[in-house]
């Protein structure tokens, strides 16, 4: 006869896939979130990197033309030279170090609108490509 604190042989044998079922279940669960956190991480560092290409193509592109803008200085430069130092303003107080960052995708809109006004002050295409495939940028 089986002593009182023993468990039940017949029990135990019976309970085993229901166990295991629980200890695989955790474990699987430990592991996803592990390899989730890591997939997590690379995907925001590739968006950030390409988040920063754009930004940052926007912003030589920008100060190249003030600089040519501001050599040639006349009147009628004088509202393209504002809409750039204001692209140019943008895209300086952009905050790159705050990953927590709400209104992100706003700001990165409203700087993506004032290039496209750049582009159409100076007559100059606002198509461009920032991928693998095409290195090469057109504007």
């Amino acid at each position: 006869m089986a002593a009182a604190d023993e468990p039940d042989a017949f029990e135990t044998i019976v309970m085993a896939e229901a166990r295991f079922h629980c200890e695989g279940y955790q474990e699987g669960y430990v592991e996803g979130m592990h390899a989730g956190t890591i997939e997590g991480r690379l995907y925001g560092i590739q968006q950030g990197a390409k988040i920063s290409l754009e930004v940052g193509l926007y912003l030589g592109f920008s100060m190249m033309w003030l600089r040519l803008l501001q050599k040639h200085s006349d009147d009628k430069h004088g509202k393209k030279v504002k809409v750039l130092e204001s692209l140019i303003e943008m895209i300086q107080k952009f905050p790159y170090q705050d990953p927590t960052y709400d209104r992100l995708q706003e700001d990165l809109e409203k700087i993506r609108g004032r290039f496209k006004q750049v582009c159409s002050l100076l007559h100059v295409s606002s198509d461009f490509r920032l991928s693998q495939e095409e290195t090469a940028l057109s504007f």
